[in-house]
């Protein structure tokens, strides 16, 4: 018996455990593909164990529906919240995940993370190709005329460029000089999501370099809410990169594993 916790962050859900003292000690990516299913499992966005570090206050594990690892930027608010439920942290926090060490802390508007610092935006025709943790490939769009996401972002996904590691595909629509609305097609999910924390980032960060901004926040609406992202630009790319919005506690259950 195992027991999860269900969190969402601007409407990407995730299926949580308390790992800490090894309650689950087996195979992670089947474990993973089985619950996050949501027509004969749990259902999520994504799977994360909250494990022991030696040195920082936890370790955020972090598995794709299809058992793929990524960095995950939701992932790792709703990390952070269910953290602060557990007791081990407070107010802020440094936790480890697949691309290293990242500190986040509690704000008015939930959790703000700190991103890697990002060199460059590769121009590729009028898109761009930006990494956040997580491979982003990203297109403009205006008026009325909107794409379809999941039969563009598999046109990419899957194209001979991008097929043999995958990458997720967002779409930019501009509302103003420091908003935009995005939809994300995620890789490992292989469907339209309701928001991608990886992405929001990335989008906030290529409208900067569209738009020639300094520094942030842009707010990015996503199908399931707001997300806002902070930065400082650095020569061709950006430093001080940080993701914030909600990070909120859905439900707990028990796995009879």
């Amino acid at each position: 018996m195992i027991d999860f916790y269900k969190y969402q962050g601007a409407g990407n859900d995730f299926i949580m455990i308390d790992n800490r003292l090894r309650v689950f000690e087996g195979d992670k990516v089947a474990f993973a593909q089985k619950w996050c299913d949501r027509k004969f499992g749990i259902g999520s966005d994504g799977l994360i164990f909250i494990e022991e570090h030696a040195d920082l206050d936890f370790v955020m594990d972090f598995y794709n529906p299809d058992g793929s690892q990524s960095f995950c930027g939701n992932g790792s608010r709703c990390a952070m919240a269910f953290a602060g439920r557990l007791g081990i942290i407070e107010k802020g926090a440094r936790f480890e995940a697949i691309d290293g060490e990242h500190e986040a802390h509690f704000t008015n508007k939930g959790v703000k993370v700190k991103m890697g610092d990002v060199a460059s935006v590769d121009q590729i025709n009028e898109d761009h190709f930006i990494d956040t943790g997580s491979p982003h490939y990203i297109s403009y769009e205006e008026g009325e005329e909107l794409r379809d996401i999941v039969d563009y972002g598999k046109a990419i996904r899957y194209s001979d460029q991008y097929k043999e590691e995958g990458t997720n595909v967002n779409l930019i629509e501009v509302v103003d000089a420091y908003n935009i609305r995005v939809r994300t097609y995620e890789r490992g999910v292989e469907d339209e999501t309701f928001a991608c924390g990886t992405g929001a980032t990335a989008c906030g960060l290529s409208f900067g370099f569209k738009t020639h901004l300094n520094e942030g926040p842009v707010e990015v609406e996503v199908k399931g809410g707001h997300l806002t992202i902070h930065f400082s630009k650095q020569d061709e790319g950006f430093s001080n990169v940080w993701l914030e919005g909600p990070a909120e506690y859905v439900f707990k259950g028990v796995i009879n594993e």
